[in-house]
């Protein structure tokens, strides 16, 4: 049996694969490594491995896909958990562009682009990274996200510059005013979740041209400030190849094609979760 899994902050995607090809899964909240205590980890590894292997097979092999994985050190406490478990399981610890990137191209090349509740992005070359533009983190970066969005939005908010009919809206459905913003923003924990939080809310609005060009302007950062500059340092024809991870890239599927088409890019794969293409990817 071979486990697969893919994690981000809020959650967990969970798949075994048997030997007669029979595929389990399970979800359970994210196992992000630098924000999780061990105790935590334990709990949400014993609520999905017994579900996933009932009759206790034995695991020779485990991928983990994670956010935050960034050296052994930070793998250890699900490593340690994975291995009370699954104690003859052969354990292989990987970022979460990489499972962006393999389940858009498998082993082959192009541009992957994560547009969920926060950004990257990475140049693939026949199954390896080989150029990576830091994101920045919701401070700094995170361009073509949720939370770039909510962010744009909130400014708008704070600075008076919303159509009017939007800012009812906004009031009336989420109770918020200037003093509980800045108090969710600067005071209060997970700044970014609640900032991205409010991207479904503007996205119900797309036809509005105030709300088309944010959402635009959003986009087309992280096409020129990320994705277009792949292709400044590589003449592979690869590098302007796109391929889309991420509810809110696919969201946004038709505009980024026409963004792109200005940068010369080609957006070729959409994709919400790497999950079921990794499960190919490792073999059913």
């Amino acid at each position: 049996m071979k486990l697969i899994v893919e994690s981000g902050a809020t959650k967990t995607a969970w798949r075994a694969v048997c030997e007669d090809g029979t595929v389990r899964q399970v979800q359970t909240a994210g196992l992000s490594p630098t924000c999780l205590d061990p105790e935590h980890v334990s709990s949400l590894v014993r609520e999905a491995v017994p579900a996933l292997n009932p009759k206790g097979e034995r695991v020779g092999q485990i991928f983990f896909y994670g956010a935050g994985l960034v050296s052994e050190e930070s793998a250890a406490p699900i490593r340690e958990c994975l291995g009370m478990w699954c104690p003859f399981a052969e354990v292989e610890f990987h970022s979460d562009i990489l499972a962006a990137a393999r389940a858009l191209f498998a082993d082959g090349s192009g541009v992957v682009a994560i547009m969920g509740t926060g950004s990257n992005s990475c140049l693939y070359s026949e199954g390896k990274i080989v150029r990576n533009i830091r994101p920045g983190g919701y401070v700094l970066g995170d361009e073509g996200s949720g939370v770039a969005l909510g962010r744009a939005f909130l400014s708008d908010f704070v600075k008076g510059l919303l159509p009017q009919d939007i800012e009812r809206e906004f009031v009336r459905e989420t109770g918020l005013d200037y003093a509980k913003v800045v108090r969710k923003v600067y005071k209060e924990p997970a700044a970014s979740a609640f900032m991205a939080s409010l991207a479904p809310f503007v996205m119900a609005r797309i036809s509005d041209p105030y709300v088309r060009g944010l959402v635009e302007d959003c986009l087309e950062s992280f096409v020129r400030r990320s994705l277009a500059r792949y292709s400044e340092t590589c003449d592979d024809a690869d590098a302007r190849k796109v391929g889309v991870i991420g509810s809110f890239g696919c969201a946004c599927e038709g505009m980024l094609r026409e963004i792109g088409g200005r940068y010369g890019l080609e957006f070729v794969r959409f994709l919400k979760s790497p999950i079921d293409e990794l499960v190919k990817y490792h073999g059913v």
